[in-house]
C-alpha cells in the first residue's frame, strides 16, 4: 500500500502481535526506501488479545485463528492519534477484499471509522482504496518491485514466516498469481 500511494508517514502499530518484530523491519525498509517517515507506536495488548497473533487460545466466535477483538478499530484508533500529532487528515488502510472475512475488513466497517474519527477533532479521514481489490491486483497496480516485496510479512504466528498459517498461505498464493514463486 505504501509503494503504491506514496503517504506523507507511514505508522506501525505493535500492539503485542506475534509477528510485530518483522513487521516493524518490513515497514521501516520500505518506509526508508520511499523515503517516508515512520513512526512506530507501541503498547502491548497482549493480555486483551486471542488466537495466533496473541499465541492465546482462540475464542468460540472467532471466524479464523487469527482473529482479535476489534483488532482493527483499535490499530486505525491507534495510529489515528500518531497521524494527527504529525498534521495528517488521512488515514490509508491497507485491507484488501478476502479481509472481508471479517467484519472490521467490510466496506461497512470502513465507512463507520471513516465517518468516527471524521467527526472528532481534526476531521480524520480513514480511506482503504485495495478494500475491492484481491492482493495480487494491489500487487500489480502498484508496481512494487519484487525486492520490497519481499520483505512484505504475512506470518501470523512468528517474526519469520512459518509457512503454513493462513497469513503466509495467502501470501504464497498471491505471489504465485503474479508470477512471484515463493
Amino acid at each position: 500500500m505504501a509503494y503504491w500511494k506514496r503517504p506523507s508517514l507511514a505508522v506501525t502499530v505493535d500492539y503485542g502481535q506475534a509477528p510485530a518484530e518483522a513487521e516493524i523491519r518490513a515497514a521501516a525498509v520500505i518506509a526508508e526506501y520511499l523515503n517516508i517517515p515512520h513512526k512506530i507506536v507501541r503498547t502491548d495488548l497482549r493480555r486483551l488479545g486471542t488466537g495466533a497473533l496473541a499465541k492465546n487460545q482462540q475464542l468460540p466466535i472467532a471466524p479464523t485463528p487469527e482473529w482479535w477483538p476489534f483488532r482493527n478499530q483499535m490499530l486505525i484508533t491507534l495510529a489515528a492519534m500518531s497521524a494527527i500529532q504529525a498534521n495528517c487528515s488521512e488515514l490509508v488502510v491497507g485491507t484488501v477484499e478476502s479481509d472481508n472475512l471479517h467484519n472490521d475488513g467490510t466496506p461497512a466497517f470502513i465507512e463507520t471509522i471513516d465517518a468516527l474519527l471524521s467527526q472528532q477533532e481534526g476531521g480524520m479521514r480513514v480511506r482503504a482504496p485495495a478494500a475491492a481489490m484481491r492482493t495480487e491486483d494491489l500487487i500489480v497496480s502498484s508496481g512494487i518491485p519484487f525486492s520490497l516485496l519481499a520483505w512484505c510479512h504475512s506470518c501470523h504466528v512468528a517474526n519469520l514466516a512459518c509457512g503454513v498459517c493462513r497469513g503466509c498461505q495467502k501470501s504464497r498464493e498471491a505471489r504465485n498469481a503474479v508470477g512471484l514463486i515463493t
